[in-house]
């Protein structure tokens, strides 16, 4: 029979995520949480100690028994499976890191607890988005590409416009798209590729350089910008020189003053804890929380909201369906022009 320390480690089995503050390296964090849980885990009430038939010496009322003592049977706790004799029941636990953050960095850090340590294996099997904002200052350059590093040159930045910004931003973002479709490993003429893109589910297939899904400027206040990115296979290194190429292109020089993820796949900065909620308690809410999301992601659509599978030729007979329809024929039309 399962102790409660059992049970509630099945109830932590499984994947969340944490809000990874700045200055803090990823060991410490993780460190931090599997101590919180054992503590948790071990601070649950211990079952009640079996029972051992013993036979005691006890005073006899009869004259004639040895020393005036007899032997009882008598049912005594087994003091050999006492806590204080066993130890704690959990000396180790195993939490998992996902797609790390370097000391600098802040943001959302995926980890997984016991089995979920497989299903994070299989997670980043599939080549997840992650998105960040990177906080960026023209005019300085450092030998690290961060503010944090060593100076090597100082630029002017009046020239610097939204307008040129966005369209350095537009080219950078077109050559990652072409890479994005070089990586991908399908036939950009078949049938396949044209629904993947449609779906948004066209991706690099196994090992690739890092690629930039989307760039945009969300603040803009020289010489201070903010920009928002989503890649893949990236490291916060690469994303810090991003900013700096920015800089040269631009004419300027540019340094990464912050980045923070704000997603990483399905795990936003909405679902992490911050490190006043890193108990065993608050870990097994989230990790329910995400089951439950998996859950209903798996329940099956009524038949209304079910899609209807078409042939080619259906689709070019409901032309008029509406928004889904549009967007359809712009994937298509782009796909033909990336051909």
């Amino acid at each position: 029979m399962a102790t409660p320390a059992i049970r509630m480690f099945r109830r932590l089995e499984g994947l969340f995520c944490v809000y990874k503050p700045p200055g803090v390296h990823w060991k410490l964090v993780r460190d931090t949480i599997e101590t919180n849980l054992l503590k948790g885990i071990n601070a649950t009430p211990p079952q009640a100690l079996p029972h051992e038939v013993r036979f005691l010496l006890q005073p006899s009322s009869d004259p004639e028994a040895p020393k005036g003592l007899t032997l009882t049977a008598a049912s005594v706790p087994a003091l050999s499976k006492h806590p204080l004799v066993t130890g704690p029941e959990f000396q180790h636990i195993r939490v998992g890191v996902g797609h790390r953050l370097d000391a600098s960095s802040s943001g959302v850090l995926v980890l997984a607890v016991g089995n979920g340590n497989k299903v994070l294996n299989d997670f980043y099997q599939t080549q997840v988005t992650r998105d960040y904002t990177l906080e960026g200052e023209f005019g300085i350059a450092s030998h690290n590409f961060s503010d944090t590093g060593r100076i090597v040159e100082r630029s002017t930045y009046d020239h610097i416009t939204l307008e040129k910004l966005e369209r350095v931003l537009a080219v950078l973002q077109g050559s990652n798209q072409k890479a994005l479709l070089t990586y991908a490993n399908v036939d950009m003429s078949s049938q396949e590729a044209y629904e993947m893109a449609a779906q948004g589910l066209l991706g690099p297939d196994g090992k690739s350089p890092p690629i930039m899904t989307g760039l945009r400027c969300i603040r803009f206040q020289p010489p201070k910008f903010t920009l928002e990115v989503q890649c893949i296979n990236e490291t916060q290194k690469y994303l810090r020189k991003v900013v700096h190429e920015i800089g040269l292109e631009l004419r300027s020089t540019a340094v990464c003053k912050g980045v923070r993820r704000v997603r990483d796949g399905p795990f936003t900065l909405r679902d992490a804890l911050t490190r006043h909620h890193w108990s065993a308690a608050d870990v097994m809410q989230a990790v329910r929380q995400n089951h439950a999301s998996k859950e209903t992601e798996k329940k099956p659509r009524s038949p209304a909201e079910r899609p209807v599978a078409q042939t080619r030729e259906d689709r070019e007979t409901v032309t008029s369906q509406g928004d889904r329809q549009e967007k359809l024929l712009h994937h298509k039309s782009w796909f033909q022009h990336k051909k």
